[in-house]
């Protein structure tokens, strides 16, 4: 029952060390619902209302599970989250609780939600009372409307049952429901037991209570002497009347019950779709024949079970599927890196079939050098699970392909755009050029990746990033800027999805410092480190998957020679001509050229000027270190214009006209190269040998 016209409540502002007299005086218990932390705060009068001693109770709302039977608690949960969501201030309504001597006595409880600015509920006041001398029929009229009640009750045990039932998602849940102690004492039902058809068999998924088991009975076939067998091959219920009919009909399976004291049983088929999937039966021994009204009722709560076994079984088969999809489309193994050690998890939502489009991977380059990829599919579904499967594939491929880290995101955004779906998904890219440290990142609207020095310092790394793939192509911004990290020995590199980082009442920046902090306190070892971090987000829940991927860099095993980078630089835009400058900076230091920085750097931009102030398009920057009789750092501009760099003489200014002049006498070698539709100015530095 549930009363509507609740009204507003507030309490002391000491509660609940001095209650309200007022409640206290109509011997109302009133509570404190913290919905931030969960816990459900009661004064005394409050604990006499539950019977329970302040001992028996931890202040978590589950706790009250020892004296709110599960149908009442289901409802309850059910008004209280439906007046969270749809705005109400205040709600209120009638349920049952179980004393401790075991009798049932009706309960009001009256709430007012208390919002924040946003329209959020953060706490729930209210108060409690006994109801059942308000709800409780007159002696006589109970007399004269006896039968109407039990009916009534019946009627109610399958409404309860089915409200229960309501909430099952697997087949174990519908077994929880009804070998539940309450649940056998709604059903009337001294002992249950159901079997599931498998196979021309009828496998036993439930007895109770304990020690009611009958051996030989765990897979029966169906042309057996077994109740459940004849009703699951007839499709009719079986209604048992007495101790001796029972011996009588089935004198295989009496001998073994004869200690359960039953003198009435009930055997219902469970059907659906007009095929029997198992049978229940509920064994009595208070109780002497079914009336016809008796019969219809238990007939209705069969058909109810059957459709939410029906529901359960295919929920789980779509759970497997969705499971098994999710799993096939993410890598098996993980490749073994020289120079790194590298740590994955994955971690499903406790969303039953729902999985989630999270994943990650690991793209051996060549060059010593890594791709890390971490991504999120929007949805959480099996669609979701597929898109995601497709775009793995495709970034590996662009990422083999050699294209730069932008491109690779790029790419992967319009594919995603063209394929038949609404989705969209975030993703970060990281290149990692491991004999150097230098990793060069790359955003689609996902969060930032963090970096841990060895001894616990973490921090969050800023990239700037664009739109999430599919709906950059979309709307046409495929520029993904390029950052530029340095992964120095014995650093992390952690990248991971949002459901690692995101909490309940908390924005994204603090879900951020407070993964900092637990990644800063956590080992070195990168798989303990995972393991840590996986086993947070267990504890924690959530309704999102998480992933996981950390790079550790090792220089003791990383390759002492080649390394190549690369960036794409567009026309107007500033930040990516600081990224590509940064990424020279940080290259020429790690591979050991720092005796010609000035050099390197004012050539290398002098370069990207030309291409970009006499050209109509991009530049791609390109460093690579060349081995051999002599170790020399290439640079390489390459445009999309074929015509030939000319060296001019310097105008009036001094300012123009010096640029080849400048390449010429700063450069060891410097030439040109036709590329198709462009051309490509490089330059050569020689430099000493890494010690």
């Amino acid at each position: 029952m549930v009363d509507r016209g609740a009204s507003a409540l507030s309490l002391p502002d000491d509660w609940p060390a001095h209650p309200d007299p007022i409640l206290a005086l109509n011997r109302m218990g009133s509570f404190d619902w913290d919905l931030d932390t969960g816990l459900f705060h009661m004064d005394a009068q409050a604990h006499e209302v539950f019977d329970l001693r302040p001992d028996e109770y931890d202040g978590h709302p589950t706790t009250l599970a020892i004296r709110v039977p599960p149908p009442e608690a289901y409802r309850l949960d059910g008004l209280v989250s439906q007046a969270m969501k749809d705005g109400s201030e205040n709600y209120g309504a009638y349920f049952r609780i179980r004393r401790r001597d075991g009798t049932l006595r009706w309960t009001h409880t009256q709430g007012y939600i208390r919002r924040d600015e946003t329209g959020r509920p953060r706490r729930i006041i209210g108060i409690v009372r006994d109801a059942t001398d308000e709800l409780a029929e007159s002696e006589e009229r109970r007399e004269q409307a006896a039968e109407d009640e039990a009916r009534r009750q019946q009627t109610s045990v399958v409404q309860l049952t089915t409200a229960a039932l309501a909430h099952a998602r697997t087949v174990q849940d519908v077994i929880d429901v009804l070998k539940d102690t309450h649940g056998l004492s709604n059903l009337g039902a001294t002992s249950l037991v159901m079997g599931l058809v498998e196979a021309g068999r009828i496998r036993l998924v439930a007895e109770g209570p304990v020690g009611s088991f009958v051996p030989g009975t765990r897979v029966t076939r169906i042309d057996e002497q077994y109740p459940m067998s004849e009703v699951v091959r007839t499709l009719s219920p079986r209604f048992i009347e007495s101790p001796e009919e029972f011996a009588d009909r089935y004198p295989i399976l009496w001998p073994h019950i004869t200690d359960l004291s039953i003198t009435a049983a009930a055997y219902l088929p469970l059907i659906a779709q007009a095929r029997p999937i198992g049978a229940i039966g509920l064994l009595y021994s208070d109780r002497g024949g079914f009336s016809a009204e008796d019969r219809n009722v238990l007939v209705a709560l069969g058909s109810s079970i059957a459709q939410s076994l029906q529901r359960a079984m295919f929920y789980e088969q779509e759970k497997d599927l969705a499971t098994g999809l999710q799993q096939a489309m993410l890598p098996r193994t993980i490749p073994s890196v020289s120079g790194a050690d590298v740590a994955v998890r994955y971690r499903s939502a406790s969303l039953g079939r729902d999985v989630g489009g999270d994943w990650y991977d690991l793209i051996p380059l060549p060059g010593g050098r890594v791709g890390a990829v971490i991504g999120d599919v929007q949805g959480h579904d099996t669609h979701a699970a597929a898109v995601m499967g497709q775009l793995r594939i495709v970034l590996r491929a662009y990422a083999a392909e050699g294209h730069t880290p932008a491109t690779v995101m790029a790419r992967a955004s319009v594919f995603l755009h063209e394929l038949d779906t609404d989705r969209f998904a975030t993703c970060l890219y990281a290149e990692a050029d491991l004999s150097t440290g230098v990793v060069q990142v790359v955003r689609a609207g996902h969060i930032d990746p963090l970096l841990r020095a060895p001894g616990g310092a973490c921090r969050r790394v800023p990239v700037e990033g664009g739109l999430p793939l599919g709906l950059s192509a979309e709307f046409g911004r495929l520029e993904y800027p390029v950052a530029t990290i340095e992964l120095d020995s014995d650093h992390t590199l952690l990248l991971c999805t949002d459901g690692l980082v995101e909490q309940p009442g908390a924005d994204l920046d603090d879900g951020m410092q407070t993964l900092t902090a637990l990644i800063a306190t956590g080992p070195d070892d990168v798989r303990d480190l995972a393991d840590r971090l996986i086993d947070v987000a267990e504890e924690r829940g959530g309704e999102d998957d998480v992933a996981l991927l950390l790079l550790r860099r090792s220089v003791v095993d990383a390759p002492q020679s080649g390394g190549r980078l690369q960036q794409h630089v567009a026309p107007g835009d500033p930040q990516a001509l600081t990224g590509a400058r940064h990424m020279i900076r940080a290259a020429v230091r790690a591979w050991g050229a720092v005796d010609r920085a000035d050099e390197i750097e004012l050539v290398a931009d002098e370069l990207i000027t030309n291409a970009l102030m006499h050209t109509e398009g991009s530049a791609i920057v390109t460093l690579r270190v060349l081995t051999g009789s002599e170790r020399r750092l290439r640079v390489e501009v390459e445009d999309s214009s074929s015509a030939l760099p000319r060296r001019r003489e310097a105008g009036e200014s001094g300012v123009s006209g010096r640029g080849l002049l400048l390449v010429d006498l700063l450069t060891d070698v410097w030439g040109v190269d036709a590329r198709g539709g462009g051309k490509a100015v490089w330059c050569e530095f020689l430099v000493p040998e890494r010690s």
